[in-house]
């Protein structure tokens, strides 16, 4: 049974009663006005009446619409575009999308560099071809493990470390029972030393995360080194199978063992049936009669759990490695269309505030008026919204507008503007000229400010962040104060100032 929520329930009841308190209050006052002037004029008792109901009734919607301007308008749901529950369908609909956003990009070369590797997911998703990618230290066995799948020698074999220098790709190879060709790719081994070292790991996990299906190949028990790259593909989604190579070098009880331990260690992540035993190049044996013998690669188990997991996931596989590859060319497109549009939106505020400079010159307005005439600009906002694909029209543009100007205002960074542009120049420009330089430059240091926190605004698709429009308005002052910036900026403003004082008619 739940408890009643007294402290709640009280609270409410006290704010209750004083709203009350004050309302019969307010109402008692009004007759009591209206009883005092009826006894002279009823008719005027009742306009007075009138216009102190309406008095209060402003004063509440001024009230009202001041804390209005200060929370974070709600951010529009968007339709949220239906995708398709099979994963193979929703891979080529992604496609899609990816290409048509990669074409709102500017830059000629990145937008074809970045067309081309999506055509170039698109053919591989076409073909179905099966991503196979080995992955493990150095010298564990992944180039034998390729030559013995694909039958032949394709690669150098042998005990150092550090044999696959880059990424050898063979196929399309067949293997029996599966519809689809794979792909094989032996990468670089990990944790080998050295900077050369550092490089081909990085290759090689790169190489990883584009696998269909992920061959991590160890010849013993799993180091800590070892376990933490395995997990980390396993948790990004990377299908994988451990597979315990050389197993011909332990007897069979060993063999067991190291076994039931590999599969005990990343049981978390990977199930039982997908840690396989294999020898890829067994040992040369010598028999009795002096004759050497290499026996036959023992493959049985990975061959067959390759087969099941292909047979019956490989087209998911396949989907969701394009899923994967697509969505970070969309974030790459994402980021180069975002800086596109930073640097447009920045030219659109320094035009406004070289624009301020000249407003407020040639017609001074006291520094309350700073951000109500000129500094913050409905049509500044508007152009920065278009920037961002926002529609917005002048009159939602004057919100923002008086929402941003009453935050700076709150926070004494209009003040705090003057106070500094006043000690920047003083030293170069006195007498008449002191005040209007002083406004104009404070005008347009100001419209910088609310520029950069409306393009943050817009980047985030209409949204101030959890901070609210008061932690953007802070950062973009602190970016905009640095002394090397701040004293570029004046010294320009003041030039222009000095420009228009000479020529104010080519203004």
């Amino acid at each position: 049974m739940s408890k009643f929520p007294w402290l709640r329930s009280l609270i409410f009841l006290l704010v209750l009663g004083s709203v009350a308190g004050v309302v019969l209050a307010i109402i008692d006052r009004l007759i009591a006005i209206y009883r005092a002037i009826s006894f002279t004029s009823p008719l005027l008792a009742a306009f007075t009446i009138l216009l102190l109901a309406g008095l209060l009734l402003g004063l509440f919607w001024a009230i009202w619409r001041y804390f209005k301007l200060f929370q974070r308008r709600p951010k529009k749901q968007r339709a949220e575009p239906e995708v398709s529950s099979n994963k193979v369908e929703a891979a080529g609909e992604n496609l899609l999308a990816l290409e048509q956003q990669v074409r709102q990009i500017q830059d000629e070369v990145m937008r074809q560099s970045l067309l081309e590797r999506s055509e170039e997911l698109r053919q591989n998703f076409a073909r179905l071809e099966l991503q196979v990618v080995m992955f493990g230290v150095g010298s564990a066995g992944k180039t034998s493990l390729v030559n013995a799948l694909i039958g032949k020698q394709v690669g150098e074999v042998g005990a150092p470390m550090g044999t696959t220098k880059v990424g050898e790709v063979y196929g399309p190879v067949r293997i029996k029972g599966l519809k689809s060709a794979i792909v094989i790719t032996d990468s670089p081994g990990i944790l080998e030393a050295g900077v050369a070292g550092t490089e081909r790991e990085r290759l090689a996990r790169q190489l990883a995360t584009e696998a269909d299906l992920l061959l991590f190949v160890v010849d013993d028990d799993l180091r800590s080194s070892e376990y933490s790259p395995l997990k980390a593909l396993a948790e990004i989604g990377k299908r994988s199978l451990l597979v315990f190579n050389k197993t011909d070098r332990y007897t069979k009880s060993d063999r067991e063992i190291l076994l039931t331990r590999l599969r005990e260690r990343v049981s978390e992540f990977i199930e039982a049936e997908d840690v396989v035993a294999i020898a890829a190049r067994p040992a040369t044996l010598t028999l009795e009669s002096g004759e050497t013998v290499t026996p036959p690669p023992r493959l049985q188990a990975l061959l067959a759990r390759m087969v099941d997991i292909l047979h019956y996931e490989g087209d998911e596989l396949v989907a969701d490695n394009i899923l994967l590859k697509s969505q970070r060319l969309s974030e790459e497109a994402r980021g180069t269309i975002n800086t596109e549009r930073k640097v447009k939106a920045e030219k659109i505020v320094e035009r406004f505030q070289w624009l301020v400079v000249g407003a407020i010159f040639a017609t001074p307005l006291p520094v309350i008026d700073l951000l109500a005439t000129a500094a913050i600009n409905a049509q500044m906002v508007v152009e920065i919204g278009k920037i961002y694909g926002c529609d917005i029209d002048l009159k939602r543009g004057r919100e923002l507008v008086g929402s941003l100007s009453t935050t700076l205002a709150s926070l004494g960074i209009v003040k705090g503007v003057v106070q500094i542009i006043s000690t920047a120049i003083s030293i170069t420009v006195v007498g008449y000229l002191l005040k209007a330089t002083v406004q104009a430059v404070a005008g347009a240091y100001l419209t910088r400010i609310a520029g950069e926190s409306f393009i943050e605004y817009f980047s985030r698709d209409q949204d101030w962040g959890d901070g609210g429009i008061t932690e953007v308005v802070q950062r973009q002052f602190q970016l905009n104060r640095r002394d090397e910036f701040m004293k570029s900026f004046v010294k320009e403003a003041v030039s222009r100032v000095m420009q228009l004082s000479k020529t104010p008619n080519e203004f």
